[in-house]
């Protein structure tokens, strides 16, 4: 199995949605952040890779058709010279709306991370914290204008790295034709998934973050 589908856009622009429809449109399994809380293993892999060091992609990928959101977007052009023949779908969104739905959800949870009783979410979380808070946004993910900054200067980095005719502007709300356009397969009949929204994720919240 070879990945055919990278998604580039930053968690928190539709990525889950876009993750189930890519798997409905049999682009599936499709690799996401919640893939790491099943593989555990995995946070070593990634931890390399933001140390620098050589990772062995076929392998972390090997039973995946597709991948999206943190921690694959943060190494979009190692992917992209490990599998030429990918199309690459980068999610957009109001950039304002973004950071508040990222900072009441994914940066509140990677803050509170290392009081997470079990110890296999620690790592997750401090791999997570790493990558995210620390590496993309130097630490200073509750500056607003800093982080629209940073997510502004990704698209852009996206737009020229990529051929314009491997890569899908998407945003959610368009919904199924552009993307089965893009990916050259029909709509299907099954409605379009729009998944783990900011009340979902917040209803989702273990009690340890609760009590923080």
């Amino acid at each position: 199995m070879s990945v055919k589908i990278l998604g580039a856009g930053f968690g928190r622009t539709g990525t889950n949605s876009l993750k189930d429809a890519l798997e409905i449109l049999g682009f599936g399994p499709c690799y996401h952040m919640h893939e790491v809380a099943k593989n555990p293993s995995h946070v070593n892999i990634w931890n390399k890779a933001i140390d620098g060091k050589e990772v062995d992609w076929q392998d972390l990928f090997k039973e995946y058709q597709s991948a999206v959101d943190w921690p694959t977007i943060s190494f979009l052009p190692k992917l992209l010279h490990e599998y030429p023949h990918a199309k690459i779908v980068l999610t957009l969104r109001d950039p304002e709306k973004w950071f508040e739905s990222a900072s009441n959800t994914i940066f509140e949870a990677m803050a509170l991370g290392e009081k997470n009783p079990d110890i296999s979410g620690r790592n997750r979380t401090k791999m997570s914290r790493r990558l995210i808070l620390e590496k993309t946004f130097s630490g200073r993910y509750t500056e607003k204008e800093y982080c629209i900054n940073i997510y502004e200067k990704h698209i852009q980095n996206v737009v020229d790295l990529v051929p314009s005719y491997k890569l899908l502007r998407y945003r959610i709300s368009d919904e199924w034709k552009p993307l089965c356009d893009f990916l050259n397969v029909s709509v299907p009949s099954d409605s379009f998934p729009k998944t783990n929204d900011r009340k979902s994720f917040l209803s989702m919240k273990p009690q340890w973050v609760n009590e923080s």
